[in-house]
């Protein structure tokens, strides 16, 4: 059972290493000092030394962090963080979120070259549903609804889960002709959600490799439109804070995942695990654009006003700024950590 645990941390971890290697690699390329490049949290466990950087293994398996010389603090050094162009320190606080998306797109890349995609084709449409009102049939293949192009099957059910209840406009591909037509969504009593009525095959096609490289980066924009969709619907209150999971929710899916899979072998465990990390790394390069304070994302933002400005925001000023920041997302942190102790205990 602990190896299930294992896994997850260890995925879990890989995550958060890339996403702090983004940050090392373009200090080091922008000649900023690197003083510690670590993983996890807490007390060191274990680390050495090489040349100006201590490498360390810390307590708690979650988080990571690339500790520049002046980034936080006044620094002489003239390779400290803030003697650097503000062009150079943008590049370094952005390169952990693109890392993400570079690491989302190599997962992508394995899973769709090992499994394909499950097209929108439809198999079935469902008796009293809007797409059977509307005349959608069998082998119809879905192109966009509204104005968004459909590349998956899946994104027809994220386009009904973000505009629950909405009459949406269907293009679709018959025999080699493309129609367009409204489709009704329909409340659906027993699920408790809104539904077209429209089913796919859940059979996947495999595509030579460019076309695989094609639908990878379709796969991450999916990815990144879902993680922001759901921020959106947390935002309106259609789903809560209790409903987010933090590093002991996501261990815990990680592991459930891995216990549902073996059954189908070790290559789905794989598939499955890898498409997990696809999902976690895209959230977390997202979660990390937010302008939120003590955040990637809120550090860009200090970071274009002074380019903008062609002067520096008062470090006291912003400091002070991503330290309330760091304060709530700690705050934040205990709550959702609360949440998911809450949900193991039976």
């Amino acid at each position: 059972m602990i190896i299930k645990y294992i896994i997850a941390i260890l995925l879990f971890s890989a995550i958060i290493l890339f996403h702090e290697l983004g940050h090392f690699l373009l200090a080091k390329a922008n000649g900023i000092r690197v003083n510690e490049f670590s993983l996890g949290l807490g007390p060191t466990i274990v680390g050495f030394t090489k040349g100006e950087t201590k490498y360390s293994i810390k307590l708690l398996p979650f988080g990571g962090a690339c500790m520049m010389e002046g980034e936080d603090s006044q620094s002489n050094d003239d390779r400290s963080f803030q003697k650097k162009s503000v062009w150079a320190r943008i590049s370094v606080v952005a390169a952990g979120p693109v890392f993400n998306f570079i690491m989302a797109f190599v997962l992508a890349v394995i899973i769709l070259g090992n499994i394909g995609i499950s097209a929108p084709i439809v198999a079935q449409v469902e008796d009293g549903y809007g797409a059977q009102a509307a005349g959608l049939q069998a082998g119809d293949e879905i192109i966009k609804m509204n104005h968004k192009h459909i590349h998956f099957f899946k994104e027809i059910s994220m386009y009904t889960l973000f505009h629950a209840g909405e009459t949406v406009e269907v293009t679709y591909e018959r025999n080699g002709e493309r129609n367009t037509v409204e489709v009704q969504a329909t409340y659906d009593e027993e699920q408790g959600r809104y539904r077209y009525g429209i089913y796919g095959s859940g059979e996947y096609t495999k595509f030579g490799p460019l076309k695989t490289l094609q639908y990878s980066v379709y796969e991450v924009k999916y990815w990144i439109q879902y993680t922001v969709g759901s921020l959106k619907m947390l935002l309106t209150h259609q789903v809560s804070v209790n409903d987010l999971s933090g590093p002991v929710g996501i261990v815990k899916t990680i592991g459930d995942t891995y216990d549902m899979s073996k059954s189908d072998g070790v290559f789905y465990v794989w598939m499955n695990l890898l498409n997990l990390a696809l999902l976690l790394s895209a959230n977390l390069g997202v979660m990390n654009l937010l302008p939120i304070p003590a955040l990637d994302g809120g550090r860009l933002v200090f970071l274009v006003i002074e380019a903008i400005r062609g002067k520096r925001v008062s470090e006291d000023k912003e400091g002070m700024v991503h330290f309330i920041g760091l304060l709530c997302l700690f705050g934040l942190m205990i709550l959702i950590m609360f949440n998911d102790i809450r949900k193991l205990i039976p």
